[in-house]
């Protein structure tokens, strides 16, 4: 009465089932990769948070790649702002990720000409007109202490952003130390900070919305989905089986047999 599972649907579907099995269960380690990246990474965002800050001079260096192992490590910069070759960086979005505007990307050239630093002061609304250079709250004049999260450059490979050509004047898309060094006199430092405050603050209102702190408490929904796979994957066996036993049921219904009893479930 089995003889039908060599029939073409049958094999058809218990390839299927085979096939299904292992990439489910593939498919539920992929989802664990996720979750112990996820771990790691916000294990590591705490780690920097936590540390002290350092000079942004001893953390990086002109034409330096920032390490992934210091990417939001606090950091500390003395000087004054560049505001003649500030530029917005396009296509970013507000801190509730509601609106699209510009990060403000204005140079720090830091006291006792140890060079610049790249700021991204935070972010503003496109406003109207995306073809002219949009108002831009003044940065404090005179000299200030900045402090930060120290940041690498931005790259077209890791942000997935396109670096366009083209663009209006002093608008860029991506926030990148040595593309603006071409612009800056002297030599300009590695990678560049994401400001978290001022000293002394500015006296101007409507200052750039600062952008926040990066998530290192949410892990996701990784694990569960891993789980969920897995549970797939045990269940297509099942479900191979009931489907058989039906069948087999149903062929001796219409010979005039009697159908094969319901395996009894064991009481708890």
């Amino acid at each position: 009465m089995y003889r039908f599972l060599l029939s073409r649907q049958w094999v058809i579907l218990t390839l299927l089932a085979l096939v299904l099995i292992p990439v489910m269960i593939e498919l539920g380690f992929w989802q664990l990769h996720r979750h112990e990246h996820r771990v790691a990474q916000n294990a590591q965002i705490a780690r920097a948070l936590g540390a002290p800050p350092v000079p942004v001079e001893k953390a990086t260096s002109p034409g330096r790649e920032v390490p992934g192992s210091d990417r939001w490590h606090p950091v500390t910069a003395t000087g004054a702002y560049d505001t003649g070759h500030e530029v917005v960086v396009r296509q970013r979005t507000s801190a509730d990720e509601h609106s699209i505007g510009y990060y403000v990307l204005t140079p720090l050239v830091l006291e006792g000409g140890r060079g610049t630093v790249l700021v991204n002061r935070g972010w503003i609304p496109a406003g109207d007109d995306l073809t002219r250079f949009p108002e831009v709250p003044p940065a404090p004049a005179g000299q200030v202490e900045v402090t930060g999260r120290l940041m690498p450059d931005e790259t077209t490979a890791e942000s997935g952003i396109k670096d366009k050509r083209g663009l209006p004047p002093r608008q860029v898309m991506l926030i990148n130390s040595r593309q603006r060094a071409a612009a800056l006199d002297g030599p300009v430092l590695g990678g560049y900070i994401e400001l978290t405050g001022t000293a002394p603050a500015p006296r101007a209102k409507g200052q750039p919305e600062l952008v926040p702190e990066p998530d290192h408490d949410s892990i996701g929904p990784h694990m569960a989905y891993a789980i969920q796979w897995w549970l797939f994957a045990a269940g297509v066996p099942v479900g191979w089986v009931v489907l058989v036993r039906r069948e087999r049921n149903d062929r001796l219904a219409a010979r005039g047999k009697a159908p094969e009893p319901a395996t009894p479930v064991p009481a708890a």
